[in-house]
């Protein structure tokens, strides 16, 4: 009976290696956000903290009774992810994409929001490859000039989606359309937020480019957490079905959101 006890028995050096690990680091929750900004989502750093994924970041840090310190230093989507998968920071929120690949070194949090893939084409170079037949027909099997952002979900997907394209990576959403201004690229490939966003801040371009719904394919928008924190990564699906509703936003509600934003 001793001997089992003895056994059953721990040292308090075995005791603090067993217990649970904290939640946040220390009394702040380090969260990675791109530098730019991507609204209705969030502002450029140094902006304000407007927008879902502030809000969405403030309320899980208050939720966790932690201050929520930011790392504004990414200069794209990818950079975010290897913030988290390295250490640097708890959590990635930033209208992130969920891929495979990124899914390889952090953990995600269920979806808040799915959007719709799209393309925008330059109207001229799309009529000159279709040469008649409907756009829809010929995206699939597409062999010219398709633009991607640089570090996004996009240039991950357009491979696999695109495999015959001449995919051309360039850093920003505004280099990009100004090569669909110009026709230095036939297609741009982003959510159809995005694009739909696009049109709404310029309706001049629906003269120079149209857009193009992927109807079967989606883009689902989560929380990234590093993989050495399930328990946060718990947290937070359990923070967006409680005090979320389980909510997830469609492109629609978030263009809602984006014009009402425009006109405060």
């Amino acid at each position: 009976m001793l001997i089992s006890q003895a056994r059953a028995a721990s040292t308090p050096g075995q005791q603090a290696e067993n217990a649970p690990q904290p939640i946040a680091s220390g009394d702040a929750l380090r969260i990675a956000m791109p530098a730019f900004a991507s609204n209705p989502f969030f502002p450029a750093d140094g902006s304000g903290d407007d927008g879902i994924d502030m809000e969405l970041a403030h309320g899980i840090a208050a939720a966790l009774g932690v201050e929520p310190v930011f790392d504004r230093s990414a200069a794209t989507f990818d950079d975010i992810v290897s913030q988290v998968s390295s250490g640097q920071a708890d959590m990635a929120i930033g209208k992130l994409s969920r891929t495979l690949q990124r899914g390889r070194s952090i953990i995600y949090s269920r979806p808040y929001a799915m959007l719709r893939q799209g393309l925008i084409a330059n109207r001229l170079n799309l009529a000159r490859i279709a040469q008649g037949k409907p756009a829809e027909q010929i995206v699939r099997d597409f062999s010219g000039d398709l633009g991607v952002i640089e570090g996004s979900s996009f240039a991950t997907y357009a491979a696999t989606t695109f495999p015959h394209a001449q995919i051309h990576r360039l850093a920003s959403w505004d280099l990009i359309i100004d090569a669909i201004r110009n026709g230095t690229i036939d297609m741009a490939y982003r959510d159809d937020f995005e694009i739909k966003k696009l049109m709404v801040d310029d309706p001049s371009m629906t003269v120079v480019a149209r857009s193009i719904t992927l109807t079967d394919k989606v883009d689902t928008i989560a929380v990234g957490v590093r993989p050495d924190n399930p328990h946060l990564a718990a947290f937070v699906d359990l923070y967006l079905d409680l005090a979320w509703g389980q909510q997830i936003l469609n492109t629609d509600e978030i263009i809602a959101r984006y014009r009402l934003g425009s006109k405060a």
